[in-house]
């Protein structure tokens, strides 16, 4: 009997150690990570992230999918099928299970996102059904981000891996997010880049990306888009994150941060900008300041009386100092520029009184040999956002949006570090 009860405590007590064993166990990884490509062959510059799909053939198929801040959801290039089995699948084709019109998804997806008020979209109904089958799908609406017209998508369950990273090196883990996004087919992505097919929504929504990511990943995404066709990086998870060849410099001391904005029926990012300062002249935002974070306006869209007020603050700071040269569409400011010059930086002056300074690499477009213009727009008179920050005022610019905080983190240019986006170590190492 006493050899019993020794047995059992003995049992008990390696049940309890095994036990603190694996609650104290901390993966080594603190973020997923994906490579960022540049694209120029679409109507306007645009980044795509590589992810991993389906598991063809001892492979993982790995397409690219567009950056979206913005969008609700995730959609790209699939069919639905309710019976998937080897086989079944048409050959290049990727297959996942719809979501039925029965279903909840179906009905908040609807509600929530149905972009009721695009003239381009067509009201949804229950009425689609797959041959063979007597189940409803879920048709839902999906707008084309190049060319504004609507597309009409089936909602599914789908299935994405990626890499994990310590924010230093990538691990050869891999991590698995199973979200709700929807299959459009291959005919609605001909305005896309090359071999780009579908959009991936890093917004706040709760159907985007970040959303399906659960401990020990904080929603907290980091972008770092490419200037060149070198690879960029993006990152969900907390950091820390490092870029060569500063191996022992976490970019995070180099961020000043500021609020992150809500704005009503959307989930994109906004913050306060309450005045555009060049060479200590100020042009103060009248109205409402909440200003519009984008990955896919090329370029910073100004509301046309802010406009005209930067083109002539900016005309006088380089006036007498800088020869002007033929506008060049977009684009009204431009400059001759056969010898090196030195443009002035462009401070946002932000709600929390911290500034966000756009350097000369970010500010500045070179549009051809002889001729760089100042990279701003005229988003006209009644822009629904008085600013819209574009992706080249991005490039090369480390940016954070920590969703659990709220807060938006911002480095000004890193080539003043000596360092790009393009910098970090996609080395795979058994860690993980």
């Amino acid at each position: 009997m006493h050899l019993l009860l020794h047995l059992i405590i003995a049992i008990l007590a390696f049940i309890s150690h095994d036990h603190k064993a694996i609650a104290q166990y901390v993966p080594p990884y603190t973020s997923i990570v994906v490579p960022v490509t540049k694209h120029t062959d679409a109507a306007k510059p645009l980044y795509s992230v590589e992810i991993m799909t389906a598991y063809v053939n001892s492979l993982y198929l790995r397409p690219n999918f567009l950056i979206d801040i913005d969008a609700p959801f995730i959609w790209h290039d699939c069919i639905v099928q309710w019976n998937i089995y080897p086989g079944s699948c048409p050959s290049n084709t990727l297959c996942t299970s719809p979501v039925s019109c029965e279903e909840f998804q179906c009905t908040d997806v609807r509600t929530t996102y149905a972009y009721d008020n695009n003239p381009s979209c067509p009201p949804i109904t229950n009425s689609s059904t797959l041959p063979g089958w007597g189940f409803c799908t879920c048709p839902v609406n999906v707008i084309d981000p190049i060319t504004g017209s609507c597309r009409e998508a089936l909602l599914n369950y789908d299935e994405f891996t990626v890499r994990t990273s310590n924010g230093r090196i990538v691990f050869t883990g891999l991590y698995g997010a199973y979200p709700n996004a929807a299959c459009v087919n291959s005919s609605s992505l001909e305005s896309f880049p090359k071999n780009v097919t579908g959009v991936m929504a890093f917004s706040s929504s709760p159907y985007a990306l970040p959303a399906y990511l659960f401990e020990p990943l904080k929603k907290s995404l980091a972008i770092c888009l490419p200037s060149t066709s070198a690879p960029g990086v993006l990152f969900v998870g907390s950091g820390p994150y490092y870029l060569i060849p500063n191996p022992d410099v976490d970019i995070r001391s180099l961020l000043s941060y500021t609020p992150l904005l809500k704005h009503p029926d959307s989930f994109g990012y906004y913050i306060g900008v309450k005045a555009i300062v060049i060479n200590n002249k100020s042009v103060d935002i009248t109205g409402d300041f909440s200003t519009k974070l984008s990955t896919l306006e090329p370029y910073t869209l100004l509301r046309t009386d802010i406009y005209n007020r930067v083109i002539k603050t900016f005309s006088l700071a380089t006036l007498g100092m800088i020869p002007l040269a033929r506008p060049v569409t977009p684009f009204r400011l431009c400059y001759k520029t056969s010898n090196y010059l030195k443009f002035p930086n462009i401070d946002l002056s932000l709600q929390d009184g911290n500034k966000w300074t756009i350097e000369m690499a970010n500010s500045i477009k070179q549009v051809t040999k002889d001729v760089a213009c100042l990279a701003f727009v005229d988003g006209g008179a009644t822009t629904e956002q008085a600013i819209v920050i574009g992706t080249y005022q991005f490039e090369d610019n480390f940016l954070v949006f920590d969703l659990q905080n709220s807060t938006f983190g911002f480095s000004s240019s890193l080539l003043k570090q000596k360092t790009s986006c393009s910098s970090f170590n996609f080395t795979i190492t058994d860690g993980n």
